[in-house]
């Protein structure tokens, strides 16, 4: 334990949170749950990914459990994904309220305009 300060956390901690994400159905929820923004999972999770594609490992040779693991671990890449968008999305819309709620006109039209 050598580097110590704000966002860093003990292996332990990161495997436990790891492990919660194959398993979980709201990643926005888990992280807020364990203090983390989600963009720190993912990071964890592609070094975890890194690691494991040094292991010799052929898609062929997986058996159920392990390809039920990937996909599951696909999947909450894809949610994470989905979360950061949909958050983006929202702060965009947010703007454009506050931007119409003062007269201005909006910036980019609304889809269907």
């Amino acid at each position: 334990m050598t580097r110590k300060g704000k966002g860093w956390h003990p292996q332990s901690f990161r495997e436990m949170a790891l492990e919660r994400l194959r398993t979980c159905m709201h990643i926005g929820q888990l992280c807020k749950e364990l203090g983390i923004h989600p963009r720190t999972l993912r990071k964890w999770r592609l070094e975890m990914d890194a690691g494991r594609e040094a292991e010799p490992a052929g898609l062929a040779g997986e058996t159920l459990e392990q390809e039920n693991r990937r996909l599951k671990r696909a999947l909450a890449e894809k949610v994470l994904e989905v979360d950061f968008l949909q958050g983006a999305l929202q702060q965009v819309e947010a703007r454009r309220r506050q931007n119409t709620a003062r007269g201005a006109r909006a910036s980019t039209p609304r889809s269907g305009e």
